[in-house]
């Protein structure tokens, strides 16, 4: 007698793929057909089992800025493209003069003199210290001492010694900055509020617009896989998850996207990959020494469970099993009658 093997909705997610268990029905009368041996087996196997999804993803720097000029002039240098930016670097110049890049949350946007209070004071304060600029209180308050160590730090840069600052003189960002590009070349008449350079972060971060149905089993700190262009591979960790989803610009795929961020652990193996297309393997719940079989051996019992048809000294019988993960093609079995190393059949599809 011959058993009929039809496709059912037993679904697993993998990879972002689709996987449908082939399972055998009875007959019409509810009786379970005996086919003999089965066109093919699989062996039953006790391993590691871990839900995964890779999607495809886009490495990059993350907090892209850009830089605008304060004051009217001609633009007489700027940062090279691709290079790095740190605590006292040069940004740009205009007239000869150039802007500093000095680290803070706080905006640049106003004069800095004797008298003047607030966090952008205290913001000054400290980046004078760490250049090792000493005799005042790090405070709010800029006092004769904070215009003292600033006439110091104008003359270690060959500046006018004037004890005041503003925005011609300095920029606030919360780090160091990479020069993505420029916005004016040098001999470009600039004015205040035109663009003059692009900058980004100097932390590498991966991008990845996952499906909203994918993105339920990723959380920040899930570890991670990423497959770079050449072929490499680098561990990685989820850095945020977005919580709003955005409809896909693919028109191939449009369905609802969320927003992934993923940091490398040595983020310097990718060279000067920017913009540049990975694969990110992310890896959800895992069973540790766990049976598995392929989703096709599953067999539709007539009371409805599951089972497997086992394959032994050329004859066959089905033993029940309940059912756990599905995951990379497989799927987590449990019984009293399944152990590793047996053989189970699958249809030929």
């Amino acid at each position: 007698m011959k058993r009929r093997y039809v496709i059912l909705g037993v679904l697993a997610v993998v990879g972002g793929s689709t996987t449908f268990a082939a399972l055998t029905l009875p007959d019409d009368s509810g009786t379970p057909r005996d086919s003999g041996l089965p066109p093919a087996t699989a062996v039953v196997e006790r391993e590691n089992l871990s839900e995964s999804v890779v999607a495809d993803g886009t490495i990059g720097y993350a907090g892209r800025r850009t830089f605008s000029a304060t004051v009217a002039g001609t633009v007489t240098w700027t940062a090279k493209a691709g290079s790095m930016v740190r605590r006292n670097g040069g940004l740009y110049a205009v007239d000869g003069k150039k802007v500093r890049l000095m680290y803070g949350s706080e905006p640049m946007y106003r004069m800095l003199k004797v008298g003047i209070e607030g966090e952008d004071v205290r913001q000054l304060e400290e980046n004078l210290a760490a250049l090792g600029y000493t005799g005042f209180t790090v405070d709010t308050t800029y006092s004769d001492l904070t215009a003292r160590a600033v006439k110091r730090w104008q003359k270690a840069n060959g500046d006018k010694q004037t004890g005041t600052l503003d925005p011609k003189d300095i920029a606030f960002a919360s780090g160091a900055v990479r020069i993505e590009s420029a916005g004016r070349t040098v001999g470009d008449l600039t004015a205040p509020g035109e663009a003059v350079l692009t900058t980004t972060g100097s932390r590498r971060v991966i991008t990845v617009k996952l499906d909203v149905g994918e993105s339920a089993s990723v959380k920040k700190g899930d570890r991670v896989t990423v497959t770079l262009p050449d072929g490499s591979s680098a561990p990685g960790e989820i850095s945020a998850v977005g919580t709003q989803a955005k409809q896909g610009s693919d028109p191939n795929d449009p369905s609802p996207k969320i927003t992934v961020k993923v940091s490398l652990d040595k983020a310097d193996r990718t060279g000067a990959l920017d913009q540049a297309p990975v694969t990110v393997r992310f890896t959800g719940e895992t069973r540790k020494s766990v049976l598995t079989v392929p989703v096709e051996a599953l067999l539709a019992l007539p009371d409805k469970g599951f089972g497997l048809q086992v394959v032994e000294h050329g004859k066959t019988r089905e033993v029940p099993v309940r059912l756990g993960l599905f995951a990379q093609g497989r799927v987590e079995v449990r019984g009293d009658a399944v152990r590793a190393g047996m053989n189970v059949g699958v249809p030929k599809i």
